[in-house]
């Protein structure tokens, strides 16, 4: 039996296919909002379940607790506002208790339909210094919340009509809440470990995983392939390497790739906890939280993301969390270590900066096997020229 889902239900919010065409026509004469690719990606996960107990964006009550008790008004943890702004025209335009067509902000295509429960305003500077620990621009989160988000929020339900079509080499390798359940269950996976990540898997993070693995079933590797900031790297580069290190490195029938179509927020520590969440929905039982994770800059402390899952309870979490420390390779001795379990300093420790492993990728250099598999450096190395 898999773990239940955050809240006790997993939430569908996807219009039947046989509904789509009459509620396409009715949405051509709603008022509309216009969808960044934030607001997309999280359409698509809270109807297909990978947010819930969401089921559309969030309205005031859920809205201003999780802000400041990173809980729903219900009192469930939750940990960042997934949230619809909309321009004051927008909003004008959209009366409550009425239907809103949500269209995608590029092309204007039909995604979803909003069932507008209601509007409010908000307070932008203290969600990002609650949730984001800065008013920094320079935050990608934050420059989103001041640059680019309207000054009303749009509250309700959500119907999803249409989904982005993903990329094809991605479509093997995507799979909802329900699909991921069904698979742990048919391989009789009764504890799943998921990594999130959002680079290429070196071998600090396949040290890690495999780590995991050896007190699981399974290991779930969950990368995001939403928006991520213009220098990570792509996408279609990172899957490449994800197959390539996974074909020769893990076992096949231990090891699930599935992509998340999710945004980074680059939260940090609320990011954590909001990452956990939705494994758990996932169905994974456990959950790597490692050295900064979901940080960006010098916002968050090195391990502020594991100290935050010790203000609840873990019956209130649901989901393990395991954490790790930074992990190297040792020359002294000859393997993957980290502080915990390797006595020696830093000069025996192979580790480099992504400035330095950009530098020597650019220079069609590889970096030295001990940091990264050759099949990955020379993709990365491929990418890069």
């Amino acid at each position: 039996m898999t773990i239940a889902p955050h809240g006790g239900k997993l939430i569908n919010r996807e219009a039947p296919a046989e509904a789509r065409a009459d509620l396409a026509a009715r949405a051509a004469a709603l008022p509309s909002v216009a969808l960044g690719d934030r607001e997309i990606s999280d359409l698509e996960l809270v109807a297909t379940g990978a947010l819930s107990p969401l089921e559309g964006y969030m309205g005031k009550a859920d809205y201003e607790r999780v802000v400041g008790e990173m809980r729903l008004a219900s009192g469930l943890v939750w940990s960042i506002p997934v949230t619809l702004s909309a321009t004051a025209a927008e909003a004008a335009a959209a009366k409550e208790g009425s239907d809103v067509a949500l269209r995608e902000r590029a092309t204007g295509e039909l995604r979803g339909i909003l069932h507008l429960e209601e509007k409010f305003a908000y307070d932008k500077r203290r969600e990002a210094n609650e949730v984001y620990r800065t008013e920094d621009e320079a935050h990608p989160a934050v420059s989103f919340l001041m640059r680019e988000a309207g000054d009303v929020l749009l509250g309700g339900r959500v119907t999803l009509l249409a989904r982005g079509a993903a990329p094809a080499d991605e479509v093997p390798h995507r799979r909802d809440p329900a699909a991921t359940r069904a698979y742990f269950a048919e391989k009789g996976w009764r504890s799943v470990v998921a990594f999130q990540t959002r680079n290429p898997i070196h071998r600090a993070h396949e040290y890690l995983t495999k780590v995991a693995l050896e007190i699981c079933d399974g290991l779930m590797i969950h990368p995001i392939v939403g928006y991520t900031k213009g220098d990570d790297i792509p996408a279609p580069v990172r899957l490449r390497c994800y197959v390539a290190l996974i074909e020769k490195y893990y076992p096949a029938d231990r090891t699930l790739l599935s992509l998340l179509p999710a945004a980074m927020r680059y939260g940090g520590p609320r990011e954590a906890i909001f990452h956990a969440m939705m494994r758990k929905n996932y169905g994974c039982t456990h959950f790597i939280v490692g050295r900064d994770h979901a940080g960006v800059g010098n916002y968050y402390g090195t391990y502020d993301a594991q100290k935050i899952f010790e203000r609840f309870t873990p019956e209130e979490i649901g989901i393990t969390p395991l954490m790790f420390e930074h992990s190297f390779w040792c020359k002294r001795c000859g393997a993957m270590a980290s502080s915990k379990t390797c006595p020696h300093g830093a000069a025996d420790r192979v580790a480099l900066s992504g400035t330095k492993v950009r530098e020597l990728l650019r220079a069609g250099e590889l970096p030295p096997p001990e940091f990264s598999r050759p099949e990955v450096a020379q993709i990365l190395a491929d990418s890069m020229r």
